[in-house]
């Protein structure tokens, strides 16, 4: 039996299933620290379209998700002043999981077990499409990045830097 036949469920592709949302699934093989540089690679997409999900935190510890390209890291201190925060810094591994209910490496900003801000680079919005994590390492799936303003009222951002 094939490995590509039937990923099983996780909150993320409840939450999508359960809004009516159509995606495509993209399961490849995890490497620790890998990243969505690997997974585009193994995948063979544009790192530009594969969006990581950052678990990161302002200076009063309020957790906030910020979605960037696979190819980019987020500025936080032009993230901090865009939202209105004195400052903003990734959360620790163990924090993001507690957040998230997702393992480091799996985060969707889907079916959260909190509810979080979350905030998308502009310009992930003018793609047709993404690839985003379903939930769990070595998981992707595809849909069209408006899906994260409806579903996640995600608001957009300018805080990208090339890698």
């Amino acid at each position: 039996m094939s490995k590509k036949t039937h990923v099983s469920e996780t909150p993320a592709t409840q939450l999508l299933r359960a809004n009516g949302i159509v995606f495509t699934e993209h399961p490849y093989e995890y490497v620790e620290h890998g990243g969505a540089q690997h997974s585009a690679e193994v995948l063979g997409f544009d790192p530009f379209t594969v969006v990581k999900t950052l678990v990161m935190q302002d200076q009063d510890a309020k957790p906030l998700i910020v979605l960037m390209h696979g190819n980019r890291t987020v500025s936080t201190k032009n993230l901090a002043r865009q939202i209105g925060a004195k400052s903003v810094e990734p959360c620790k591994p163990e924090v993001a999981n507690r957040h998230s209910g997702y393992l480091v490496g799996g985060t969707s900003p889907f079916g959260t077990r909190r509810a979080m801000p979350v905030y998308i680079e502009s310009t992930i919005l003018d793609l047709p499409r993404i690839a985003i994590n379903g939930g769990r390492r070595g998981y992707l799936v595809g849909i069209d990045p408006q899906v994260c303003v409806k579903l996640l009222d995600a608001k957009s951002v300018q805080c990208a830097l090339a890698e």
